[in-house]
């Protein structure tokens, strides 16, 4: 059972440690970060911890990428309190929801990879969260491709400063708003994402890629063509490239989730040899 001293405090930098120590040593861990994208996380977002004096027994984290919606980015629970797991859930979340509301946040998600398998997935949805999309996960095993796409496609590293006005405006042209990123979001993805790339068209920036690794896996996280150019090469392009990226890094897995209904993508995965999972991908949310 829980300690009655037991509280619940804000996360700050300084306990990172404590922090990793959990996601190394977890029965019960749900983490929808880097631990590059750690540091920022603590500083920009609502995050909560259930502490015993200095010792930390379980962490919830959030990450707001479009206000007013925010998402379940992180939750571990150590060892020692593993039976208490439900509670110490709970405890962060009530906690948390204060902190969210309090940052304009109205809605708040959580999305899996494994509709059938996910061990958090029955626990929200007896705390008032409800089902709110399907994804498909799709992985590939091999760097082949089946074209380069159209070599009139600049590829370069993102540089905000001359490329923000652009990104955003393909956010709004491809995206609802639960998918889409804000400025704050995009800063924090270049500086913390190994590969992130813009498609230029006659001088025009027409679309987005960026990548994450952990260890020998590769997470290709966001492909982004403006529709005004669809069907001329630039997502093909796009794609091939990071195909060249997760070679270079010598991944032995490449991992993607991408909406049920994005048929234009399904075709695009597919094409590349990426295999669909038979798991469901899904995302849950929560009214504030």
């Amino acid at each position: 059972m829980l300690h009655k001293h037991r509280e619940v405090r804000v996360l700050r930098s300084e306990n990172i440690p404590a922090i990793e120590r959990l996601l190394r040593t977890s029965e019960y861990v749900y983490q929808r970060f880097t631990l590059n994208e750690l540091p920022l996380l603590l500083q920009r977002y609502p995050a909560v911890g259930l502490w015993n004096d200095t010792t930390l027994y379980g962490f919830l984290l959030s990450q707001i990428i479009n206000p007013p919606l925010a998402w379940f980015s992180g939750f571990g629970v150590s060892w020692t309190a593993s039976k208490d797991y439900v509670t110490v859930l709970g405890t962060l979340l009530d906690e948390l929801y204060e902190y969210l509301r309090a940052e304009g946040v109205r809605y708040l998600h959580y999305s899996g990879n494994d509709s059938d398998n996910d061990w958090l997935r029955a626990l929200l949805l007896g705390r008032g969260f409800i089902p709110y999309r399907s994804l498909y996960s799709y992985d590939k095993f091999d760097y082949q491709i089946p074209s380069p796409g159209n070599q009139d496609v600049v590829i370069r590293p993102v540089d905000l400063k001359r490329d923000l006005t652009e990104l955003l405006k393909i956010e709004v042209a491809c995206f609802e708003d639960l998918w889409r990123y804000d400025p704050i979001s995009f800063q924090d993805i270049a500086g913390t994402h190994p590969y992130f790339v813009v498609a230029e068209l006659a001088g025009q920036v027409v679309g987005y890629q960026f990548n994450a690794l952990d260890d020998d896996f590769g997470y290709l996280i966001r492909i982004a063509v403006h529709p005004a150019v669809g069907s001329k090469g630039v997502g093909t392009r796009l794609m091939a490239e990071a195909i060249h990226f997760f070679q270079q890094a010598r991944v032995s897995r490449i991992m993607l989730n991408t909406q049920e209904d994005n048929y234009h993508a399904h075709r695009l995965y597919e094409w590349f040899g990426f295999l669909r999972l038979q798991q469901k991908g899904f995302v849950l949310r929560k009214s504030l």
